[in-house]
């Protein structure tokens, strides 16, 4: 990821990213501060990578019939604002400025409704292995660019959907190098 990109704040999109529309967002309410970035993950079919199926998740374009495993998922409505690739490509569906529909039922410090003041970053992966280099490369410069858009999000503000919903979901997973993300944005703010 070039280091000239950056995130349009009236916009809301990152100038590098491939821009994938989806239909799966709304207004965040009117007082909302953006103070929350949820990293998740994500495989379609679970445990396979490199297929447009997640794009296809994400705009109510997946065919249910391809594997047996999206019938179950085949009624959810749900996106994120990004998705970083295995192989590090950047993904945008919906503008930072927007509710995407990433969290389902959630808190965070008390307070429900996560979609309405957080970012969603996914991460194509699963539990059972480790995130790429190139994947942690382009977070790390998302990370960066979006701390320095929103400044009410710390690093303690950064965390994962098993944070947020710990009954049901157990993403970005035990691989997810938390150490290395925070030391590597604090780096970059430093630098």
């Amino acid at each position: 990821m070039p280091n000239h990109a950056a995130l349009d704040p009236i916009s809301g999109w990152f100038e590098n990213a491939i821009i994938i529309p989806s239909p799966n967002f709304d207004y965040r309410p009117s007082a909302s501060i953006i103070d929350l970035i949820v990293i998740h993950s994500i495989s379609l079919p679970p445990g396979q990578f490199g297929s447009d199926c997640i794009e296809r998740f994400f705009k109510n374009d997946l065919d249910a019939s391809a594997h047996p495993y999206f019938v179950s998922i085949e009624e959810l409505k749900v996106s994120s604002h990004f998705l970083i690739e295995r192989t590090g490509i950047l993904k945008q569906f919906v503008s930072t400025n927007m509710r995407a529909w990433h969290c389902g039922d959630s808190s965070f410090n008390g307070r429900t409704r996560c979609n309405d003041f957080s970012i969603g970053i996914e991460l194509e992966g699963c539990d059972d292995i480790g995130f790429t280099e190139k994947q942690y490369t382009v977070l790390n410069h998302v990370l960066v660019e979006l701390v320095g858009a929103y400044p009410n999000v710390s690093d303690e503000r950064i965390v994962g959907h098993q944070d947020i919903a710990p009954r049901r979901k157990t993403d970005p997973g035990p691989h997810f190098d938390w150490d290395r993300t925070r030391n590597a944005l604090n780096v970059q703010r430093l630098g």
